[in-house]
């Protein structure tokens, strides 16, 4: 588990009755009518299907800062670069049976990650080495198969149909607890950019989960699975009621690809994307529509060959319309390469459909030219100079509490167009400014990666 705490998760009842009830309800009820509200018969059926899992394995250990020091290695006659050392390291989490009939279960990447041995124990205290049939860091997500006969699987659900306040309930094995469950809420849907995966559309909920927890089971009330538990936020590594969990119709789309492959495949569309905030979608005639706006389309790739655009934004794929920018990220990143995918773009407030066979887009060819040495301070707060490889210009410099600052610019930043037109000299920027009145739209390249920007 990553970063977890230890507290006690508040009981929750769901019966729903009026504030003023004059109904009595006995102490020791006597008959079916009479009966408290509970979750312990959904539980009966769930508990079978999550199991403990414990794992062996070797991991490097970190190297002493003194022997980066010279005179200590030469004081005790130490070789230059000691190798590392392999330290033996124990761990433990949870998993789900998904399958029974092939004894498939599904976990964390990272509660398995440099294990030499995986041990799965069951809720009937038998237990089995298990097989790691594969896993995706990208995701979190790994698959395990044990030998196993007479397995229960779980119930399987949709995350796409959770709610912000739908309750659920998260069991595993916190702390080598066994079979310990909480329940909660759903308190949001679709996080992303915690920089836990490569991928992420986590659930995030209140249940208490905690070490150990990891790979476990999220179900709703009607006991099928609609995530597995995966981390939490604490920032003293205990839980502080913001736990995270991937929704089980991403962790199902990946486990088939690892079961019928043994890895993930991913697709690339070869384009570079960024939220479409409001103002953007003003500038680009796509007011009130939500979408990945891309910013940069690579030479030579898939989405250059289907004639895809800077500037275009995506606003649906296969029919379905994408809310957020992460979206088309995830989802293309689940699919295989060569599978064909249809796209919903709003180009100059037209839409458009465009087919795009997924690939491993082909890298840019740089190019070189001479660089002009003349730069100029501007009223926007930018002191510009061409690129030396002819494409853009370079920021040297950023006035503090210029309107450029407060739109994020840096030195170093390369502005390749002004309102949708390529700048290479300073006399393009200025006559590209010029022309329109209003904010200015920049498209900006950091570090390889491109976004469109406005000043004003």
């Amino acid at each position: 588990m990553k970063a977890v705490t230890l507290i006690l998760a508040a009981f929750v009842t769901f019966a729903s009755l009026p504030a003023h009830s004059e109904t009595v309800v006995p102490l020791n009820p006597s008959s079916a009518e009479d009966e408290l509200p509970s979750l312990a018969p959904m539980l009966r059926k769930v508990i079978p299907a999550v199991t403990s899992i414990a794992v062996q394995g070797t991991m490097e250990a970190g190297v002493n800062p003194l022997f980066s020091d010279p005179f200590f290695r030469q004081f005790f006659d130490l070789p230059d670069n000691p190798p590392p050392t392999p330290r033996p390291f124990a761990a433990a989490g949870s998993g789900v049976i998904i399958d029974a009939a092939e004894g498939h279960l599904l976990t964390n990447d990272h509660v398995i990650r440099n294990a030499d041995r995986i041990t799965v124990g069951l809720n009937d205290g038998r237990q089995f080495e298990a097989e790691l049939i594969g896993t995706d860091p990208e995701t979190d997500v790994a698959v395990l198969k044990i030998p196993a006969t007479d397995l229960t699987t779980i119930t399987i659900g949709t995350s796409a149909d959770l709610e912000v306040g739908d309750y659920v309930v998260a069991v595993g094995n916190p702390f080598g607890l066994q079979q310990t469950v909480t329940s909660g809420i759903v308190s949001a849907l679709g996080r992303t950019g915690l920089g836990i995966e490569g991928y992420e559309d986590f659930i995030q909920i209140d249940a208490s989960i905690n070490p150990g927890n990891s790979g476990g089971a999220l179900v709703d009330l009607n006991g099928e699975l609609v995530g597995i538990n995966t981390a939490i936020v604490g920032p003293t590594g205990a839980n502080v009621g913001i736990g995270f969990a991937i929704p089980i119709d991403m962790a199902l789309d990946v486990a088939a690809q690892l079961i019928q492959h043994g890895e993930m495949n991913r697709g690339r569309i070869g384009v570079q994307f960024q939220e479409l905030t409001p103002e953007l979608a003003a500038v680009f005639g796509a007011q009130g529509r939500t979408g990945a706006l891309i910013s940069d389309v690579v030479d030579g790739s898939p989405a250059d060959r289907a004639g895809l655009r800077s500037g275009d934004i995506v606003v649906s794929l296969d029919g379905e319309p994408l809310e957020r920018s992460s979206e088309l990220r995830t989802r293309v990143g689940l699919l295989r390469v060569g599978t064909t995918i249809d796209l919903g773009i709003l180009r100059d407030g037209k839409e458009m459909s465009v087919s795009i066979a997924l690939g491993a887009p082909e890298s840019e060819t740089d190019t070189t030219a001479p660089a002009e040495p003349a730069s100029e301070a501007l009223p926007e707060g930018l002191k510009l100079s061409p690129s030396p490889d002819g494409r853009g210009l370079v920021i040297e410099s950023v006035a503090p509490d210029s309107p450029a600052a407060a739109a994020g610019l840096v030195a170093g930043d390369v502005i390749v167009s002004a309102n949708q037109k390529d700048v290479a000299t300073l006399d393009d920027f200025k006559s590209a400014i010029d022309a329109r009145k209003g904010p200015v739209l920049l498209f900006v390249e950091r570090e390889g990666n491109g976004r469109f920007v406005l000043i004003g």
